[in-house]
């Protein structure tokens, strides 16, 4: 598959790019896809809830009333489940929601899911691009003339550049990763795939 490539003003550079078909163009699994963005997103989970059963709570244990004779039911101590301010009964406890996915797995699901944009035409393909300073209004400029603008976007670099990650901070709707970074959650919450030459020779050599 080939793609223009376009620089930061957003005309063609008349130059092509080929995308790697062993990675933009397998037969997407979108089950595989499922369980790499749940895992993702399980791994995010603090697991910290916690709330206190009968045994924990601090409270008289004393019997509240005789067994019989009362005319209702009877009972035992105050800090009972079914009493107010009582424990919990099977209460949350904190827990490790992460669970284990097999490499072979987690790279089906990746190609699955540059393959799934690759189909939808979300991938653009620009120049590698340097900012001299920070500067947000030239990452919106950028995304003007890419026609992007009010649609989520995620840029990729073959490698860290300060300049271009703080130009894009403050935008709610673009993030900039480097292709380490990408992952299937990243391809698949995003409109707009936008890569520079160098990160596509890099995802091609993955």
């Amino acid at each position: 598959m080939e793609l223009s490539v376009y620089n930061i003003k957003g005309e063609d550079t008349g130059r092509k790019i080929t995308l790697n078909d062993s990675v933009f163009g397998v037969e997407p699994n979108t089950h595989a896809i499922y369980l790499d963005v749940k895992q993702y997103l399980a791994n995010l989970r603090q697991g910290t809830h916690k709330s206190k059963e009968r045994s924990e709570i601090s409270g008289s244990t004393r019997k509240l009333k005789r067994q019989k004779g009362t005319g209702g039911a009877r009972s035992g101590d105050i800090n009972s489940p079914v009493m107010v301010g009582g424990g919990r009964v099977f209460g949350p406890r904190p827990r490790n929601y992460g669970f284990k996915l097999n490499k072979k797995v987690k790279n089906l699901a990746r190609k699955s899911a540059l393959s799934l944009k690759a189909q939808e035409n979300a991938i653009i393909v620009v120049e590698d691009l340097n900012f001299a300073a920070p500067k947000t209004s030239e990452f919106v400029k950028m995304t003007k003339s890419l026609q992007l603008t009010d649609k989520k976007l995620v840029l990729v670099l073959s490698e860290a550049n300060k300049n271009v990650y703080l130009s894009a901070r403050n935008l709610e709707k673009a993030s900039v990763v480097t292709v380490s970074e990408l992952n299937t959650y990243r391809v698949m919450n995003t409109v707009s795939l936008v890569l520079t030459e160098g990160s596509v020779a890099a995802i091609n050599n993955i």
